[in-house]
This record gives structure tokens, sequence and C-alpha cells, in this order.
């Protein structure tokens, strides 16, 4: 859980990360559970220094990054940078293809937590589950015809930072390729299963539908990535806001706020504070939810958002309904969620705080919008 300046178009900048760790506390952010503060492409400058050590902007960070690591580390916070695994980064900064072990030390010595690993500007082939839609800039650049697959550049900056001698939450970025999630828990602790996330519902269906097949392959230590969250940047309304966030959290994505937190909304700020919401995304289980087909139901079909989600939490279930096509009221027994059985049970609805006991729930929802049940023994 944490903060990516990416989505919101801030500068990767000291004065950026000093803003959001301060909104985070200010906020109730860091209270909620938010911790990382992570700063994305173009920190670094153009060119390495002449013993190839990664050197920070000098404008961007005048003190240079390890007086802000420490700064954000006094706050009880933790700091995170952005890096590639080819040649160069997304904009054309340089990438750690042939330093890892250098860069791994460098950002150990800066006391950084947390490293987002991109995959451009490399000549490997790529073998992506469905459409990059998102216009990535450097795309072609990453599906140019050679041996080897991702797998070999990102293991190499796993066993790096592995042996930096500072714990660093390994975050990888190469959208889904090569069949990541098969082998990312034993390379990382989170990777990305898609494209890029822009700020339209049509994004938020894309990811989900197609990343909640890989739900078996995270757990506790590892999870699928959805990417950043988008909630407050004013391209969703307030109930997509709700479904993005929701379908994020209970699916164990990682939770990294993408908005400029000096001018969010109060709703999409209650979104992000939501501690049913955030309680399912960090439940101890560690098991995503996914889709579920109640009996009479018709079967999920592909890049369309379904509207049943069930996973097990440690205090029993939670099911998600998803008003995925338009203003719907939805029902579902408990007898037809797998693994839960007919109840009855007590439930809370996490959005709207209403509680009950029986052997069913239901929803009336706006169009997009999203209903959160935590289900427990009556």
């Amino acid at each position: 859980m944490g903060f990516n300046n990416w989505n919101s178009g801030l500068p990767s900048s000291a004065q950026t990360a000093i803003a959001a760790a301060n909104a985070f506390v200010s906020l109730g952010l860091k209270a909620a559970g938010y911790e990382y503060i992570n700063i994305d492409d173009t920190w670094s400058s153009k060119s390495r220094g002449s013993d190839g050590t990664l050197i920070p902007d000098p404008k961007k960070w005048p003190n240079g990054i390890a007086a802000v690591a420490t700064e954000i580390h006094n706050m009880s916070l933790k700091m995170g940078l952005y890096g590639d695994s080819g040649t160069s980064t997304c904009s054309g900064y340089p990438g750690s293809q042939g330093y890892e072990t250098q860069d791994a030390k460098t950002l150990a010595g800066w006391g950084i937590d947390f490293w987002k690993y991109d995959n451009v500007h490399t000549l490997f082939s790529l073998s992506l589950p469905f459409p990059y839609y998102a216009g990535h800039t450097n795309f072609q650049q990453c599906n140019t015809p050679s041996s080897g697959t991702s797998q070999t550049r990102y293991t190499t900056m796993s066993n790096a930072l592995n042996a930096s001698g500072r714990d660093i939450y390994y975050a990888m970025c190469n959208w889904g390729a090569d069949s990541v999630w098969t082998w990312g828990l034993k390379t990382a602790n989170s990777w990305r299963v898609s494209s890029d996330v822009t700020d339209k519902w049509s994004s938020i269906v894309s990811i989900a539908s197609n990343a909640q097949a890989y739900a078996s392959y995270a757990g506790p230590g590892g999870f699928n990535d959805f990417d950043m969250l988008e909630v407050g940047n004013g391209g969703l309304t307030a109930a997509e806001e709700r479904a993005h966030f929701g379908i994020w959290a209970i699916a164990k994505s990682p939770l990294l706020i993408g908005t400029d937190l000096t001018k969010i909304g109060k709703a999409s700020l209650a979104v992000l504070l939501n501690s049913d919401v955030i309680s399912i995304n960090q439940d101890s289980l560690g098991i995503p939810a996914t889709y579920f087909t109640p009996p009479g139901k018709s079967a999920p079909i592909s890049n369309q958002l379904y509207p049943y989600w069930s996973g097990k939490i440690s205090t029993g279930y939670v099911i998600g309904l998803v008003a995925s096509n338009g203003a719907a009221t939805l029902s579902v027994n408990f007898s037809d969620v797998p693994g839960l059985g007919a109840g009855p049970y007590s439930w809370k609805e996490c959005y709207t705080n209403a509680t009950g006991t029986g052997t069913s729930v239901s929803a009336t929802l706006a169009a997009h919008d999203m209903a959160i049940f935590k289900v427990t023994k009556s």
C-alpha cells in the first residue's frame, strides 16, 4: 500500500516525494496502512557517473535521494524508486541491464525500500497474455526478436537485490509477459499481469476481467499486480472508483495511489480510506478473490467484467457484486458461493456499512458500482 507519482503527472522529484509523505500523515493514509512513497521514471540524470553509478537529477534532488529517504523513514514511512531491466527506461534514462549488482547496492546504500522494475528497451521476445492496448511508447523496442525471456533479466535483478544487504520490495513490471504469474512468486513480491492502467472504465474492465484468471498463482509473499490506482484522477465516476478500488483490493493487488494527494476530493479519499475494504486486501491468508458462477447465471465472457466475485478471508468470506453493464439488483445465496455453505451467516457491506444475518446478500447498484460483503459465522 502506498503512492506512485506516475498517473498523477507529478514530477519525479524530492518535492513530490515529501509532499506525498506529508499528505499520508495529514489525510490519515498512513494510519490506514499506506506506507510506500514511490517515485517513478525520470528521477535520475540522463547519464551514469564515470564509475557507472546511477546519479539523481541534481535539480530534482538537490540534497540527494538518501536525504529524502531518511526524511521519509523518520516519518515511519518507506521510499521506492523505478528502474528498468533493459538498457534505458521508458523515458530514456539509464536502465540496469548489465548494472544489476551495482544498482542494487546503490539502492541499498540510499535506503530505498521498493524497486519497480520495467521491461522496455530490451532485446528479448515477449509473449503477452492479451493486447497491449495502452499505447506504451517504447513497446516495439520491447518486442525485438531474440533468445531468452524477461524471466532471465528479472531473476538477475532479484538475485542482486537479495544480495544487497537491504530488504527491498521487488515489483516486476513486465505487463504479464512470459506467463509471469507462473514464476513470479519465486522471483519477486509482486508482478504486473496486464498492460498499463488508464483513467477509463474500459481499462478497469480489461485489466480486471483478464487478470482475475491468475488468482491461484498469488499468495503470501507475492501477488498479482493490477497496476496503480486511478482513484481521484477524474476519469471515473464515483461508482466506478468504488468498483476499481474494491476489485483491486479483494483481488489482493498492491494498492498504490496514483493521484495528487494535495488536491484529492473528499469522496475519492473516503474510498481510499475504507478500512473494511483495506482489511480484505491486507488479510493474512492472502487469497485473491476471483469469479464464481451462481447456478442459473450465464458464464463469464472474455474481456467483459463479471458481476460475481468471492474469496476466503481469515474471518470468513468476501463476496463482491459488480453492476458491470448498468444499474442492477444483484443477489447471491451463500450456498452458491464455492466453499461457503448455506449459513445462516452475518454480513457487513463495506461501502454502506449495512449489516445483516441470513442465507443470502443482495445489492441494488448504480451502473458500474460495487458492493463488497464480509461474511462471517453468525
